[in-house]
């Protein structure tokens, strides 16, 4: 079976999804018709609606595979501590070595002033926000950081450690002369791991401070 037969074995949903990765990824997404997509994917464009609604809600469920099981991580136990940051951080980076298309996808998104991609995202964001801060409640109440530690200051920062060696990546292997492979990535997620472990530790409660 050579790849094109593979690819018509595939589920309808993730044809479209792939095929609206490589279209959105050519073009901007007002530029791209449903017809593209559906002639990317070997489908009738029909099973854009069926499956999607519309374009807009193919374009939200393309962001949305890649970008939530990072998100639903805040509903668990991984970062209820300051160690967990490197678990998450090697998640990230795999997911997105994983999917090395995504990061010019976001920032194609991000171009835009309006449109689907864009509010999405910062829908996504703000789940994140919101759920990062309550994170930081915790640890505040358990005394692993001081109460006057700003959440989206901390948030930005391990945004930052997150994203700018992704985004960067190209430039970052041909500076290095080499490649940003698993074995790097690990080596990153445990070094900023740490790194954002021990300034949270050096901004934990005292003993002294903590009142009787």
């Amino acid at each position: 079976m050579d790849d094109a037969d593979s690819g018509q074995m595939r589920p309808v949903p993730d044809r479209l999804l792939e095929a609206a990765k490589v279209c959105f990824l050519a073009d901007d997404y007002h530029d791209v018709s449903t017809r593209r997509i559906a002639d990317e994917a070997k489908v009738n464009v029909s099973m854009i609606r069926y499956y999607f609604g519309s374009k807009e809600g193919l374009y939200e469920e393309m962001i949305r595979r890649t970008l939530v099981p990072l998100l639903e991580v805040l509903d668990g136990e991984m970062l209820t501590t300051p160690e967990g940051f490197t678990e998450y951080l090697r998640l990230y980076y795999l997911t997105m070595q994983g999917n090395p298309e995504f990061p010019r996808l976001i920032l194609k998104v991000l171009a835009l002033k309006h449109g689907p991609g864009r509010r999405f995202i910062q829908q996504l964001l703000e789940r994140g926000r919101t759920r990062g801060a309550k994170r930081i409640e915790d640890m505040k109440h358990k005394g692993m950081v001081r109460a006057s530690v700003d959440a989206d200051v901390l948030r930005l920062s391990f945004v930052s450690l997150a994203m700018t060696p992704i985004l960067l990546k190209e430039i970052f292997e041909e500076q290095m002369e080499r490649p940003m492979d698993s074995g790097f990535l690990e080596s990153l997620a445990r070094f900023n791991g740490q790194l954002l472990a021990a300034g949270l530790a050096s901004l934990a409660v005292t003993p002294e401070e903590i009142t009787p």
